[in-house]
C-alpha cells in the first residue's frame, strides 16, 4: 500500500501538482477558438479561461488546506478529483461562455486540493533544504507540462473539437486517483490532525501574515506568480497574432518552458551547497536585468521588438523564474511545519488571489504591443526583490530583539 521509493513519492507529488499546469497549457492553442465558439464579448476575454481557473484555484485553497489537516491529505484530493472531473465535464458540454467560465472555476475549485495537499504531503517528511530539494525535483517534472501539453493541445485540435482536451482531463484525474489510493500510504499521522474551525483558520493566517519569512516570501510568491499568470494570459494573443505565429505557438511555448524545467533541476543539484538564499538573490537580479533590457528593446522598437529578441530574453527570464519558484514556495513554509497544511492554504491564497488581480489587470491592458507587458514585469521584479528584503530584514530584527 505504501509507496517506499522516494523517485515514485516525487513522481507521484509531481502528477498531483501536474494537474494545475496541464489544465492551463493544453488549453492554451485552443483558447481562441473557444472564444469565438462559443460568442465571447472582446478579444482579451479569452485571459478569462485562465484567470477563472485560477480563481477557483485561490479559494479552494481555503477548504481544502484545513481539510488535509483534519482528514488527512488523501480523502482532500480525492474529493478535489472529484470536482476537478465534473468542472470538466461542464467545459465539455459548454453551449456558451458563461457556462465554460462556471466549468474553469470548478475544475480551479477541484485542483487546489492536490495542489494544497501535495505541498503538505512534503511537508509532513521533509522540511528545510531537503524540502526545497524535493520540490525542485517535482517543480522539474511538472515544469515538463508547459513543455508538452501546448503540443497536445494543438494535435487534438488537428484531429477533433477542442472538447476533447475537456475529456482527457476527466480521464487524467481517475487514473491518479487510482494511483494515490493504491500506491500511496496517508502523510499525516492521526495523532496530528487538526480539528477545522474558523477561529483555528484565523489563527493560521494571523500566524503566517505575522512571521516575517512566511508573509514576506507569500508575496514574493504572489508577485512572481503574478507575472507568469500574465504570461499564460497573454501568450496565445502575443505569438498566434501579435507575432503571426498561429500553429507555431506551442513550439514556441513549449521551447521557452524548456528554460524554466533547466532552472529547477539546476536549483535542486546546488540548492544544498550554495543555499536558498543566495540562490534567490541572484536570480532576482537576473529578472529584473533580463526585463529591464527587454523593456529598453520595446520602446526602441514601438512596442514590436523582434520575435528573436523576444524569445532570447523570455529564455532568460524563465530560467531565473525556475529558480525562484520552488525556493520561493519553500522559503515561506520553512517556520510553518506545525501548521503545513493551513499554511499552504493562506500562503495560496495569498499568492494567487495577487496573481489572479494583477496578472487579470496586467492582461486586460494587452493592446498589441509588449508595453503594458514588460513595464509590468519590471514592477513584479521590484516588487519582488522589495518583499524578499524586508523579510530578511524584519526576522533579522526580530532575532536580534529576542537575544
Amino acid at each position: 500500500m505504501q509507496t517506499t521509493r522516494p523517485n515514485e513519492f516525487i513522481a507521484l507529488i509531481a502528477v498531483l501538482t501536474a494537474m494545475v499546469a496541464m489544465s492551463i497549457d493544453t488549453m492554451l492553442p485552443a483558447v481562441g477558438t473557444i472564444a469565438a465558439e462559443l460568442h465571447a464579448a472582446n478579444p482579451n476575454d479569452r485571459q478569462f479561461i485562465v484567470l477563472f481557473f485560477f480563481l477557483g484555484l485561490t479559494f479552494g485553497q481555503l477548504a481544502f488546506g484545513p481539510m488535509s489537516d483534519a482528514y488527512g491529505r488523501k480523502p482532500a484530493i480525492y474529493i478535489g478529483l472529484l470536482l476537478y472531473a465534473a468542472g470538466s465535464l461542464l467545459c465539455l458540454f459548454s453551449t456558451n461562455y458563461p457556462m465554460m467560465m462556471a466549468g474553469r472555476l470548478l475544475q480551479g475549485v477541484g485542483a487546489s486540493a492536490p495542489r494544497v495537499a501535495a505541498l503538505a504531503m512534503v511537508r509532513d517528511g521533509a522540511k528545510g533544504a531537503d524540502m526545497a530539494r524535493i520540490m525542485s525535483f517535482v517543480m522539474s517534472v511538472f515544469m515538463l507540462v508547459p513543455i508538452f501539453a501546448p503540443s497536445i493541445g494543438q494535435l487534438v485540435l488537428y484531429v477533433a473539437s477542442w472538447r476533447y482536451i475537456f475529456a482527457g482531463f476527466v480521464v487524467a484525474a481517475a487514473l491518479t486517483a487510482a494511483w494515490l489510493h493504491f500506491r500511496q500510504a496517508e502523510t499525516l499521522a492521526p495523532e496530528n490532525f487538526r480539528p477545522i474551525s474558523v477561529s483555528e483558520l484565523w489563527s493560521g493566517a494571523v500566524e503566517v501574515c505575522r512571521n516575517p519569512i512566511a508573509m514576506g516570501y507569500t508575496l514574493a510568491s504572489g508577485f512572481i506568480f503574478s507575472a507568469f499568470i500574465t504570461y499564460l494570459g497573454t501568450s496565445q494573443q502575443i505569438f498566434a497574432e501579435q507575432y503571426d505565429q498561429g500553429d507555431k505557438f506551442a513550439l514556441w511555448f513549449g521551447g521557452l518552458a524548456i528554460a524554466l524545467a533547466i532552472a529547477m533541476i539546476v536549483n535542486g543539484n546546488m540548492v544544498r551547497k550554495i543555499g536558498m538564499r543566495a540562490i534567490t538573490k541572484q536570480a532576482l537580479r537576473g529578472f529584473m536585468f533580463v526585463w529591464l533590457c527587454l523593456l529598453g528593446f520595446t520602446l526602441l522598437y514601438s512596442g514590436h521588438p523582434p520575435l528573436p529578441i523576444l524569445g532570447l530574453f523570455l529564455l532568460g527570464s524563465f530560467f531565473c523564474s525556475g529558480l525562484l519558484f520552488g525556493n520561493f514556495n519553500s522559503m515561506s513554509m520553512e517556520p510553518m511545519g506545525h501548521i503545513a497544511g493551513m499554511a499552504a492554504a493562506i500562503s495560496g491564497f495569498i499568492s494567487s488571489l495577487m496573481a489572479v488581480i494583477f496578472g487579470g489587470i496586467v492582461g486586460r491592458f494587452y493592446d498589441g504591443t509588449l508595453y503594458p507587458i514588460t513595464a509590468a514585469f519590471v514592477g513584479f521584479g521590484i516588487l519582488m526583490w522589495l518583499s524578499v528584503e524586508w523579510a530578511e530584514a524584519r526576522n533579522a530584527s526580530l532575532k536580534k530583539s529576542i537575544a
